[in-house]
């Protein structure tokens, strides 16, 4: 994503493009007069922008920063409502989205590693990637999943990603461990990932906000289907029976994700819109041209 990299702006995180010799991010361009842009993820302008502290450092931030992208429309918004001097200076674009599944990927060896120890022929794999913080709300479906696979042993929702903040993942593990037919699995490099999303059976979101989730886009390249927590930035990419299916409480995501397993003209039906929707909206190719240009703005500047 022409050189956008994480970088630390104060007290929060967001993705900073910055112009050097060497053409790399910098996290430390602001307050050094290096040209930079930013790039909101989600949880910036949904969480943080409403903690005084980090709404002042975003604020800050933008008034040196040459551009600033926002995934949709409604970001776009919401930016500008809480930030309104830089509204001249953001654009929209959506993620681009390519997916690399490992060829070499062992599934069984996963599902091992999983403690899973059941055929895989006959098993369905929901896969929930996150990283262990509180907004993307992990252990919102668990007890009704754990549940549910009392009744049906076959069900799984294995939960993959990184250990963000140490204290909520203890909680988690906590939780993970005593719940039946729910398993934790750490980081896993972005290809393996890919592999792992292709083979399971179906991808979740249980987030209490998001931006726009790449791993749901993914997902919908690979050709598998999404269940999605009913919220705004979901909404935006998953329309309920077209793309995916959307769910307002953990009996509903029970009652729908019984229901996908039950119908595979649905599945089907998703899958495939799904990836055409991916295909449509979420072409890397038009992402990295968006963001050549920014760039080109960012060296421009150096020069003047």
């Amino acid at each position: 994503m022409a050189r956008a990299a994480a970088a630390a702006c104060g007290s929060c995180s967001w993705r900073c493009c910055g112009h050097t010799p060497a053409t790399r991010s910098r996290p430390s361009a602001f307050g050094h007069r290096i040209p930079f842009g930013v790039i909101f993820g989600g949880t910036d302008v949904n969480e943080d922008a409403n903690q005084a502290e980090k709404n002042t450092v975003m604020g800050r931030v933008l008034e040196e920063a040459r551009f600033a992208v926002a995934f949709t429309e409604s970001m776009k918004e919401m930016a500008q409502a809480q930030w309104p001097h830089a509204k001249g200076k953001i654009y929209v674009q959506s993620q681009g989205i390519a997916t690399t599944p490992n060829a070499a990927f062992n599934w069984n060896t996963f599902l091992q590693r999983s403690e899973i120890n059941q055929s895989a022929d006959n098993l369905h794999i929901f896969l929930l990637i996150c990283g262990l913080r509180q907004v993307k709300d992990p252990l919102y479906l668990v007890d009704a999943f754990s549940a549910w696979h009392q009744e049906e042993p076959n069900v799984h929702l294995v939960i993959v990603g990184p250990e963000v903040d140490p204290v909520f993942t203890r909680e988690v593990k906590a939780k993970v461990k005593r719940a039946a037919g729910v398993r934790l699995i750490g980081e896993m490099p972005q290809e393996d990932l890919h592999a792992v999303v292709k083979n399971c059976f179906a991808v979740v979101n249980s987030s209490v906000s998001e931006g726009m989730s790449a791993a749901i886009l993914e997902a919908m390249d690979l050709e598998v289907p999404v269940l999605a927590r009913n919220i705004p930035g979901n909404a935006a990419m998953v329309k309920h029976e077209v793309t995916g299916l959307l769910f307002s409480n953990p009996q509903e995501f029970v009652h729908l994700a019984k229901r996908l397993v039950s119908d595979p003209a649905l599945e089907k039906e998703i899958v495939v819109n799904g990836r055409e929707f991916v295909r449509m909206y979420h072409s890397w190719q038009v992402e990295r041209d968006t963001y050549q240009q920014l760039i080109r703005k960012l060296e421009g500047s150096t020069e003047d």
